[in-house]
């Protein structure tokens, strides 16, 4: 079960109205009756060394101030957004370097149920790209990323799970099992470069599975002959009007230096419903 929430408040520094993973993790709060811990990061100030002596402490302290003030947004605004939600929530600011920030999100959510965050912009935001992979890589958890265009709260009418038998994906799907038990509909969706032999039923026995437990289950093979499995997973889920995809979490963390897989990069990076991963 789903009952203690974690999410990264202010994506991207954002200090508008609209802040997609926290509205989104009310929503799954909501759902699941759950408890949702917002917190946000006040950023020290990055100061390269080789011009440690030539920057004014005023700039210095007005970048600390503009940190400080967009932690500050994103806590008021989860705050408003759960008391009109209704659900129990709480809310911390902490000041950290970004790799300490990284290493505080991945230890605090190892007290969680489920991390959420959100998409990071990596044009616009470094910061929310480390904490994003802390998250997947080193916490332990399931993180549902959630797309900076999403408008929407959690839905479960359709679910598409994507399976290649790795660990990863085992962990994603058995992760993911309190939404899919609450899901309308389960697609399990394999990606292969080569149409199936006639009497292979790829995906069936983990169909099998999840029907023992009570699911309503598909069992779908796609075709991609150019093996482009992000676009394809992304196609397919947009074609079925899919509202959250679970799929495994690839890449490895070592000394602070995050490598995502290629489909799991390219997911994150154009993804457009929530997806749930698990490393």
């Amino acid at each position: 079960m789903i009952k203690d929430i974690i999410v990264n408040v202010g994506l991207n520094g954002t200090t508008g109205a609209h802040d997609p993973a926290s509205d989104f993790a009310i929503s799954v709060a909501e759902t699941f009756q759950a408890h949702v811990l917002g917190l946000a990061f006040s950023y020290e100030p990055v100061i390269p060394g080789a011009v440690m002596g030539g920057i004014p402490p005023e700039f210095i302290e007005s970048q600390r101030a503009e940190s400080d003030k967009r932690a500050a947004a994103g806590v008021a605004r989860f705050e408003a957004a759960a008391k009109r939600a209704g659900v129990s929530s709480e809310s911390r600011t902490l000041s950290a370097s970004v790799s300490g920030a990284s290493d505080m999100l991945a230890r605090l959510a190892r007290r969680f149920d489920l991390v959420v965050v959100g998409q990071p912009d990596r044009e616009l935001s470094a910061p929310d790209e480390v904490l994003d992979e802390a998250a997947l890589f080193d916490s332990g958890r399931p993180v549902l990323f959630v797309p900076f265009i999403q408008k929407d709260g959690l839905k479960l009418d359709r679910v598409m799970v994507c399976w290649d038998g790795s660990r990863a994906a085992t962990r994603a799907i058995a992760d993911s099992l309190p939404f899919l038990k609450k899901a309308g509909q389960v697609e399990i969706v394999m990606v292969a470069s080569k149409s199936a032999k006639g009497d292979e039923i790829a995906g069936v026995d983990l169909g099998q599975h999840l029907a023992r437990h009570g699911l309503k289950v598909d069992v779908k093979r796609i075709t991609s002959p150019d093996i482009d499995v992000a676009s394809t997973i992304l196609s397919h889920a947009a074609d079925s009007s899919a509202d959250l995809i679970v799929m495994g979490g690839y890449g490895h963390s070592r000394l602070r230096e995050f490598v995502l897989g290629g489909v799991t990069k390219s997911i994150l990076e154009t993804m457009t419903v929530p997806v749930l991963m698990s490393h």
